[in-house]
């Protein structure tokens, strides 16, 4: 890569300093594998660099842009507020290019580094039987039904993955189920063992509202045995897929983010009533985006090769 280009990841912001600091020691991370990159971060909001000056600092001697949203799901701020800034950034720097790759999303490389924790997981558990094990997929929550449905689609790729009898996805804002909801189901279906994988990067405000909801179930259901997954950012399947952002960048085959251009985005965006002027947080983040996209039918592409053996013991798979 050429020295006269800087990758800027772009961070969602936490109200917690110390998620805002993970990403931080991220890029530093990075930056050690990396020496010869020009490697720089910024955040949408709660945060003292937010995505203007993190676009005006990443510009600052550069010739190329490149933007990776470092952000697992698709929502409002990643495809209406990323956009939008990098045309704002185009017009204060016409000299440099901006590019600026897919979020990171729900693909295979996620999926791998959900396997990994949920293997974790099960051995914390000292390897129970999957049909009498229920996982639970647990995520931000999104008012966008297309980011939503990027868990869900990883609650499926597990399912037909494994033997277990059980995976359901919950969230912890925004919409529903609730992970209390998820948890008095499997019990009521026959789990003893639960295992919650949480699919965040970086902690944050959700992830100690996870553990103190962990807590609260653990006194309801003492009979259940519960193991309770951490965020992943720093897995190298992370570093390996944002790596991997930069080498299509860099080949020229990025697929464009969500919206970035897209005459849908504009309309959108008179509704979209959300500030990210602030550097700390004043409202709630269960809060709703007026954001309609049903034109994106996009095809993420990821397959899947689903050709485990049945297990004898497990409903759903002995069907024909």
């Amino acid at each position: 890569m050429k020295n006269d280009t800087t990758i800027l990841l772009v961070g969602h912001g936490s109200r917690n300093r110390a998620g805002n600091d993970e990403i931080e020691r991220f890029a530093a991370e990075w930056r050690a594998r990396r020496p010869q990159w020009r490697i720089e971060a910024c955040f949408i909001e709660y945060a003292d660099v937010l995505l203007d000056g993190g676009l005006d600092r990443a510009a600052a001697g550069a010739k190329r842009v490149i933007v990776i949203p470092f952000i697992l799901n698709a929502a409002g701020h990643v495809k209406m507020e990323i956009p939008a800034a990098i045309e704002h950034a185009r017009e204060r720097h016409p000299a440099v290019a901006f590019e600026c790759t897919r979020h990171l999303g729900m693909g295979r490389e996620i999926f791998d580094v959900l396997m990994g924790r949920l293997d974790g997981l099960m051995h914390e558990l000292h390897v129970p039987d999957p049909c009498t094990t229920g996982v639970i997929l647990l995520g931000r929550g999104s008012s966008d039904a297309g980011a939503n449905g990027e868990l869900a689609k990883m609650a499926r790729w597990v399912f037909e993955a494994t033997d277990h009898e059980l995976v359901d996805l919950a969230f912890t804002g925004v919409t529903w189920p609730r992970i209390e909801t998820a948890v008095q189901r499997q019990v009521r279906l026959g789990m003893t063992q639960i295992a919650v994988v949480p699919v965040y990067l970086f902690t944050g405000v959700l992830i100690e509202r996870i553990d103190a909801q962990l807590a609260r179930l653990r006194a309801q259901y003492p009979q259940i045995a519960f193991a309770l997954g951490t965020h992943f950012g720093f897995d190298k399947g992370i570093f390996e897929l944002v790596e991997a952002r930069v080498a299509d960048a860099e080949a020229g085959d990025a697929p464009l983010l969500e919206c970035d251009g897209c005459k849908y985005r504009l309309a959108a965006e008179a509704e979209h009533l959300h500030d990210h002027s602030h550097t700390a947080g004043h409202h709630d983040h269960d809060h709703h985006h007026a954001h309609s996209h049903e034109h994106h039918g996009h095809d993420l592409g990821h397959g899947c090769s689903h050709n485990h053996a049945p297990h004898a013991g497990c409903a759903h798979h002995t069907h024909a």
